[in-house]
């Protein structure tokens, strides 16, 4: 029987037969401050610069107003101000990343404006943490948990759920 040395000359088959496959999901990692934070890929539907938009009155302060993409009415948030971190100016690398999400309200597009796109990462499944006990639990209940990537810690944005409870109103009702 021939022998193989180190995968060479093997099938993608061959290689990982007998060795259990990790799940992981590919993940578009943003930059916000001086923290990455990273969202489902299949999640994102473009990644367009920033534009001005147009303000709806009464709408929260992380609301910046809405874009019509291509005849879609698009809701955007600011990250900065939902999360309570410090106001940045936009430049020329801020960004809008649109997402396109199926929510407990139906299907929903909303952009959610980041200082910078950085990459997309793949995170092992085995490797999301859960989110620690701390005094945000609003900012903490859009957190699907934390990841070390490389030499940084990536923090998992739930966009259904920041979609949901920041522009569709759907709170727990739970007592």
């Amino acid at each position: 029987m021939p022998r193989h040395r180190a995968g060479v000359g093997m099938s993608d088959s061959e290689k990982t037969r007998g060795r259990p496959q990790l799940a992981s999901n590919q993940v578009l990692s943003f930059r916000l401050g001086e923290e990455i934070y990273g969202v489902d890929i299949l999640a994102v539907k473009e990644i367009r610069g920033w534009a001005p938009v147009t303000r709806i009155p009464q709408s929260s302060e992380h609301v910046l107003g809405v874009l019509n993409l291509r005849g879609a009415i698009v809701p955007i948030m600011d990250l900065r101000r939902l999360f309570n971190l410090e106001k940045a100016e936009f430049t020329p690398v801020t960004v809008v990343i649109v997402l396109s999400l199926q929510t407990a309200g139906g299907h929903r597009e909303c952009g959610i404006v980041v200082d910078a796109v950085s990459d997309v990462v793949d995170v092992p499944q085995d490797s999301i943490r859960p989110t620690p006990a701390l005094n945000g639990q609003a900012t903490k209940d859009f957190i699907a948990g934390l990841a070390q990537v490389e030499d940084q810690m990536l923090i998992l944005l739930d966009a259904a759920e920041l979609v949901s409870r920041e522009l569709l109103g759907v709170r727990d009702q739970a007592a």
